[in-house]
């Protein structure tokens, strides 16, 4: 199994469903990283079009890298090397094919309901019979931007908590999901 995700800057919307671009978080970027890692994603992908959001991420790579933090926590360093950045999602598409020989299947998540949205069992059993790669689309803010939920091969069904509380960090979303489609207590494996 090909996997990949992608942590979407833009287009996302804001608490008021404006469509911004939202700024890279050193939490995000450690906690997605180490799941990715555990969950045997091959890239993580951080998909923001601003340049001086590139900059920021590249220092806080080094520093986890090849500065004190490699040396501190060289398990960091291993979850770190799976994070790479590009402008937009195409570019993100590109970057899997260009590794892949195709282009990725794609599936959305969302923390709404979604008309045609398929289950956590469906799509797990999508990847593990999938010859393409994969790549989970996660959105930051207040999620997606409807245009790349529409534009995704599949849409996710949300997570739905028993408490009835919706509204987890994307990190904390990331884990759960990919535990739910890659990870040995789910399903039948």
């Amino acid at each position: 199994m090909q996997l990949f995700v992608a942590l979407i800057h833009y287009p996302v919307y804001n608490r008021r469903r404006e469509v911004v671009c939202t700024a890279i978080t050193n939490l995000d970027i450690h906690d997605i990283a180490r799941a990715c890692r555990a969950y045997g994603a091959q890239g993580f992908l951080i998909v923001n079009p601003l340049e001086r959001q590139r900059w920021l991420l590249e220092r806080i790579l080094r520093h986890w890298t090849e500065g004190y933090g490699a040396i501190a926590h060289p398990n960091r360093r291993e979850a770190m090397g799976v994070v790479h950045w590009v402008e937009t999602l195409e570019k993100a598409l590109g970057w899997v094919e260009d590794r892949c020989g195709s282009v990725p299947v794609t599936v959305a998540t969302t923390a709404r309901s979604w008309p045609g949205a398929v289950s956590f069992e469906e799509m797990r059993q999508n990847l593990a019979r999938a010859s393409d790669p994969f790549m989970i689309l996660f959105g930051t803010g207040w999620g997606l931007a409807d245009e790349v939920i529409k534009g995704a091969t599949y849409v996710l069904e949300p997570i739905l908590p028993k408490a009835g509380y919706n509204h987890l960090s994307v990190r904390s979303a990331a884990a759960v999901v990919l535990d739910r489609l890659v990870g040995d207590r789910w399903g039948d494996s």
